[in-house]
């Protein structure tokens, strides 16, 4: 049931559709405006000429607003037919999400009045259940093979491990994650600057009718509402707000995924990017965000362990276990004491190691059986093997 008393629930769920084409997304007006009177009250206010002259005075005027704005949203409220827009996204197998819903995502509240109005919705999951482990993968439309790969590798893993991938269904990183997770057989939402049964981009029409058949396709614009430069940032609040954390993979300077990432920031959110060559434009947002407060990662291990609980970590990363890691330390020290070159006796060894000529025959002995070393009458020198793991050890080319 939408906010609202008892009994009030289809009255407020129909003001809040009618309000969604009224007002535009994060509107902080509108929101305390709802906030104060409720959408009923608001919706009666702005859509009927008789409360003309009381939104603007009195103790219980709509403030924040100019006459000229009152006035636009009373043009845009006339023509609005909320039963009729409700009635379409039935048609089109969705549904209209207000809070006070049980499946209303409560970390949008973090939003305070820029939270949406309502959001509409296709697909049959549950949307608060999701969004509870969830996270958001955004990055550049015009991405690089490299960031298409990463990100679908996010996605893909992300999916496997049972978190949901967030992002805004558009052309490079977000329609990669939006693949890698549907790869898997696991969920996705595309969070759209547009009505929900709006295609954009139309080259993603194939992409949006999967999220909508497998995931979920959700947006605060009205059925049929198009996309404008202005909703395409503003829409970045609501992907940040939604999910557990932000990984941005490649974005410029100037980037609507910079957006979504310091979003994420100020609500309290992680804040991750993926790393990309240091000449790369496309990557040098990332490499700013990640000088801030933005946490380097490279995999989904890497995402979950930040995002997730207790115990979900990632694997320790570390280079290949040589041959000679396996040694115990004073056989290492004695391997280490043999000269790069040449062969040389026990008891120079035995100094070079710092023990006893008889405790280091016996070590000289178990390399050998190993492999390490070899013996030349009464000196002792380093197999070609063991030269090239003992320059790499010290540095040597």
């Amino acid at each position: 049931m939408c906010e609202a008393g008892a009994g009030a629930g289809e009255q407020e769920r129909i003001a809040r559709a009618a309000l969604t084409r009224v007002m535009e997304p994060g509107d902080a007006h509108g929101g305390r405006w709802l906030r104060e009177f409720g959408a009923r009250e608001l919706w009666a206010r702005l859509a009927s000429a008789d409360h003309a002259d009381a939104a603007l005075t009195g103790a219980t005027a709509l403030t924040g607003a100019t006459a000229r704005r009152l006035a636009g949203y009373r043009i845009r409220a006339a023509a609005v037919e909320p039963d009729r827009d409700l009635a379409a996204i039935a048609a089109a197998g969705g549904r209209f999400i207000c809070p006070g819903d049980h499946e209303w995502p409560t970390q949008l509240d973090d939003l305070g009045d820029a939270r949406p109005i309502g959001l509409w919705t296709r697909g049959r999951a549950d949307l608060r259940k999701w969004a509870l482990r969830s996270v958001a993968v955004v990055g550049a439309r015009a991405c690089t093979p490299y960031g298409a790969h990463m990100a679908a590798s996010l996605g893909s893993g992300l999916a496997e491990r049972g978190w949901v991938v967030v992002s805004g269904a558009a052309f490079g990183v977000d329609g990669s994650a939006h693949r890698g997770a549907l790869s898997a057989g696991g969920a996705t939402v595309a969070v759209l600057a547009c009505g929900v049964d709006v295609v954009y981009p139309r080259g993603h029409a194939e992409l949006i009718g999967r999220i909508a058949e497998q995931g979920l396709v959700i947006g605060e614009l009205a059925p049929g509402d198009h996309p404008t430069p202005t909703r395409f940032v503003l829409r970045n609040r609501v992907i940040a707000a939604l999910t557990r954390g932000t990984v941005v993979v490649e974005a410029e300077y100037r980037s609507g995924s910079l957006v979504t990432a310091r979003s994420a920031q100020k609500l309290g959110r992680f804040t991750m990017g993926v790393p990309g060559p240091a000449t790369s434009g496309l990557s040098a947002g990332v490499h700013e965000l990640l000088r801030g407060e933005g946490v380097l990662v490279t995999d989904a291990d890497e995402v979950v362990e930040l995002v997730g609980g207790i115990g979900e970590l990632a694997p320790e990363r570390r280079g290949p276990v040589l041959p000679r890691d396996l040694l115990d330390p004073m056989s290492a020290r004695v391997l280490e004491a043999l000269p790069a070159r040449g062969a040389v006796g026990g008891e120079q060894v035995a100094r070079g190691a710092g023990t006893t000529t008889d405790e280091t025959l016996g070590r000289l002995y178990e390399l050998h059986s190993l492999g390490f070393v070899e013996r030349h009458g009464d000196g002792w020198q380093l197999t070609p093997t063991a030269i090239g793991g003992s320059n790499a050890r010290r540095g040597g080319p």
